[in-house]
């Protein structure tokens, strides 16, 4: 095959039925322009920001007063301010459909499997709101909860979220720890979790965890456990102010429910970074802008229209989980799971994909990753006809794993790999449905962001690695950090580097094709002998050694230099030796660069990484080094950083 043909491309009747060309057309009637294709329209977007988000407010049906001014201090950064004199209600815009068809499909592994109307759905949230509301939860007031994706938490965030306060969550799998430094800088007015969870087929009580956790949540006047277990009553009884969930609402029949509509920009969401160098930074996020781009991500780039079936693998302790709720809007029916992607065995997402017709799936690289090193071929043993668009996304999708999505998951498909984050709820590049996918590389920059790669002198470049930046104000920027009165923290989080400029963090590379490569993040970048060195480009590599399960690559200052270190875990049964080492060593000087071969390579027994899957570069550096981690507790396996300390083989 032509390596540089696309893997795959809509047809023609495909492209021009996508809600992009919709969208097109709209633009050239309102504002009398000749656009017709995505990048005509994505350079309009950037030019005309007011003009594109306010079309976006129209063509999506967003429920509010709009008001007259679409934006104000347009080029500051931070301070823009999108829709200034707009009010609206984030659940409002969620909860626009009712009736009896299927609002959620929910399993829990192989333990429990339940299905929601839409109905239902407002009934829960109706009892919920009562119930916060008697309760004093008011605008404003925060509710934090630890809970695993179920139908209940959805219902839980509507609720907070229809009064105008804000919601902040994290799965039940962090440590006491972990949940204190990040609730206890908010003090919620109520905090909810469940009872407990299944994980791999494990019944995980929490009752002990929560016996720490919620007397040092002073500020939580209500504790509500949700059953999940079926032990929610014992539960609460153990803990002070424990209420079981069916006790909680018990006073409040569901009604019609209420909205309260607040301006554009008031506070909905709570998020916490994910790095291992301190206590969280608490990132708010608006309603509004979060409803904007959550509708253009959904509607425009990937096409989710009413009735589709659309699923995410994630917990809520990350940002793709308030993705995957927004796609309600699109009056989309969501696919929730929670427990193990390969429990109770390695297919148990593509029977649920499926049995459910999943449209849109959605997934990090590591799964893909993990899927193709167990010879998983769905294309083969599943029918996944209903399945358009795959996503992918927690860290760079490898080249390789295009290969094994169009051979061995589906043929004919959309495959986005998308990136963005938590600093913005969103993304920055992501999938345009009308154009070509091309191996290892995201097809384009989000419509309305100014995405570009600079140099380090501040300068655009092509084909070339730099810095991933925004040049322009977007509606998802944090509304702030929390206890951060005179935004210093959130200054330094993005625009020091440049000013008035949004530096992501993230070493990325325009392609000839105009699309993307995320090298790594910046901050792990290597730099042996001066020169920038993406991590992913190393892990690229050596993940396709069958050997090899997975990799974690650092720079280790050695001799006045940085010289690159890479840790290996292997299969079951293997050993790392001499042999399997110089077969790493060809393959990455091979398939890289004689500059990205490691001086050194150690085998490990594990590979530390956060809640969210993604390896920890840093921490192990910082161990290496001999530095403190501060923040063990954003980790899924602190114990593996011990497994790096005083490496008698980085000792010469």
């Amino acid at each position: 095959m032509n390596a540089d043909a696309p893997l795959w491309s809509p047809s023609p009747e495909r492209a021009a039925a996508t809600q992009v060309m919709a969208f097109i057309t709209q633009v050239n009637q309102r504002h009398g322009t000749s656009l017709s294709d995505y990048q005509g329209l994505h350079r309009w977007s950037i030019e005309h920001r007011a003009e594109f988000w306010d079309l976006i407010w129209d063509f999506c049906g967003v429920i509010g007063e709009k008001g007259e001014r679409k934006v104000a201090h347009g080029e500051a950064m931070p301070g823009a301010s999108f829709f200034p004199d707009a009010k609206l209600n984030f659940a409002e815009n969620l909860l626009r459909v009712s009736g009896a068809g299927e609002a959620m499909v929910f399993r829990g592994e192989d333990k429990l499997s339940t299905r929601w109307t839409w109905n239902e759905l407002h009934a829960l949230v109706s009892r919920l709101q009562q119930a916060l509301m008697v309760n004093g939860v008011k605008p404003g007031d925060r509710v934090a909860a630890m809970m695993p994706n179920l139908p209940e938490t959805i219902a839980l965030m509507l609720a907070v979220t229809s009064i105008g306060a804000i919601w902040s969550s994290c799965s039940p799998d962090f440590g006491e720890r972990g949940v204190l430094d990040r609730f206890g800088q908010i003090e919620p007015k109520a905090f909810f979790a469940v009872d407990g969870y299944w994980y791999n087929g494990k019944r995980l009580s929490l009752l002990d965890k929560l016996k720490g956790i919620v007397p040092e949540l002073k500020s939580a006047q209500s504790v509500v456990i949700i059953p999940y277990l079926g032990d929610a009553a014992d539960v609460a009884s153990a803990l002070p102010r424990g209420i079981a969930l069916a006790d909680f609402i018990a006073p409040h029949p569901a009604k019609p429910l209420t909205f309260e509509r607040l301006p554009f920009n008031t506070p909905a969401f709570i998020l916490y970074s994910s790095g291992t160098t301190g206590v969280p930074k608490c990132i708010v996020h608006g309603a509004g802008g979060t409803l904007l781009q959550h509708l253009k991500e959904h509607r425009l780039q990937c096409d989710v229209r009413a009735g589709d079936r659309v699923f995410y693998f994630t917990t809520c302790g990350w940002m793709m989980w308030n993705w995957l709720v927004s796609a309600i809007a699109c009056e989309a029916t969501l696919m929730l799971f929670d427990g193990s992607p390969f429990a109770p065995e390695e297919n148990v997402l593509f029977d649920y994909a499926r049995d459910e017709k999943f449209t849109l799936f959605g997934t990090s690289a590591k799964y893909i990753d993990a899927c193709k090193k167990a010879e998983l071929n769905p294309a083969k043993t599943h029918d996944l006809s209903a399945l358009r668009l795959l996503t992918s996304t927690g860290s760079p999708l490898a080249a390789e794993s295009f290969d094994y999505v169009y051979s061995n998951i589906k043929s004919d498909l959309h495959l986005a790999s998308i990136s963005g984050g938590t600093d913005i709820v969103s993304c920055f590049v992501l999938g345009d449905p009308t154009a070509p996918v091309y191996r290892g590389e995201i097809q384009a920059a989000g419509l309305g962001m100014a995405v570009d790669v600079w140099s380090e002198e501040g300068k655009p470049v092509r084909e070339q690695k730099g810095e991933l930046i925004c040049a322009k104000p977007f509606p998802s920027m944090p509304v702030m950090f929390w206890n951060d009165p005179e935004g210093k923290k959130y200054h330094a989080a993005y625009f020091e580097r440049f000013p008035n400029i949004w530096c992501h963090g993230d070493f990325a590379e325009w392609t000839k094709h105009g699309g993307l490569i995320i090298h790594g993040r910046s901050d792990a970048t290597l730099n042996p002998g001066g020169v920038r060195i993406g991590t992913a480009e190393i892990y690229a590599q050596v993940e396709q050694i069958p050997e090899i399960t997975e990799a974690l690559a650092i720079g280790q200052d050695w001799d006045n230099d940085v010289r690159v270190v890479l840790f290996v875990r292997c299969k079951e049964g293997i050993t790392l030796d001499d042999a399997l080492r110089d077969t790493i060593k060809k393959k990455i000087r091979t398939g890289a660069t004689p500059r990205h071969v490691p001086a050194k390579i150690v085998q490990v027994v594990d590979i530390p990484r956060t809640k969210s899957g993604k390896i920890t570069e840093l921490a192990v550096r910082d161990v290496i080094h001999g530095r403190a981690v501060k923040n063990t507790e954003a980790l899924a396996n602190p114990e593996a950083l011990s497994l790096y300390k005083d490496l008698g083989e980085l000792r010469s």
